[in-house]
């Protein structure tokens, strides 16, 4: 498997690349909480991927990451389309620098999972830090919608085993709802397809795209929730 932790830290763009290829998930995000006139929070906000369909409609809207790197193309994407309700920051998810009861909502996408692997010793601390500083952050009718893998290369769900103890967590411990949804990739040749593949998930599914000249490639996302 790529490094991820020097792919965030190196390879941002090329990394905005691969994500530009799936399909916006505003429309899922409107069915729980519509978005228009809140104060947004964007945890792991990477390259934009939901700061930038969000800012539109948003009041404000904050985008926080590890990863200056990639706050520096999502910045350049909202600048270049013209918002200024947004600033960007580094953070770590679990000692957010923000104001208590200063967001509507809360969104995540793909982050909170690296400090969700039953690997890492400490998962289930982390993931009681997280939650606490999200309710912190949220006024009294606040929302939280989180974003996470469910498989690549999967027509149905098949998460990683390492993430399914943090995944039940959401539901059983935390109170989330929760769905499945498809967010595939589409490139635009298989050239293409491979390259990215290879770059971020693994040799073995760059070779099944090579393989199989799949320019089209599935993947589930989780969808959980709560609302305060």
């Amino acid at each position: 498997m790529p490094d991820h932790d020097v792919i965030y830290k190196e390879e941002a763009a090329r990394y905005h690349e691969l994500i530009a290829k799936q399909p916006s998930v505003q429309h899922w995000i409107e069915e729980i909480r519509p978005i228009r006139g809140l104060d947004i929070v964007d945890l792991g906000a990477g390259s934009g991927r939901l700061t930038a369909v969000l800012a539109d409609q948003a009041k404000t809207i904050v985008a926080l990451d590890a990863y200056e790197p990639m706050l520096h193309v999502a910045a350049e994407r909202l600048r270049s389309a013209g918002y200024t309700n947004w600033r960007t920051q580094a953070a770590d998810h679990r000692e957010l620098p923000l104001a208590s009861q200063s967001a509507d909502l809360i969104v995540s996408g793909w982050s909170i999972c690296y400090l969700g692997s039953d690997n890492l010793p400490n998962w289930e601390q982390n993931i009681r830090q997280v939650m606490s500083e999200m309710k912190r952050v949220l006024r009294g009718n606040g929302t939280i919608i989180i974003f996470e893998t469910m498989g690549t290369g999967f027509e149905t769900p098949n998460p990683p085993d390492f993430l399914k103890k943090y995944y039940a967590a959401l539901e059983q411990d935390y109170g989330f709802s929760h769905k499945w949804v498809r967010t595939d990739y589409a490139f635009d040749n298989v050239e293409q397809a491979e390259q990215l593949t290879r770059f971020f998930f693994s040799d073995e599914l760059a070779d099944r795209v090579a393989r199989d000249k799949l320019v089209h490639l599935p993947e589930c996302a989780g969808i959980w929730w709560l609302h305060l």
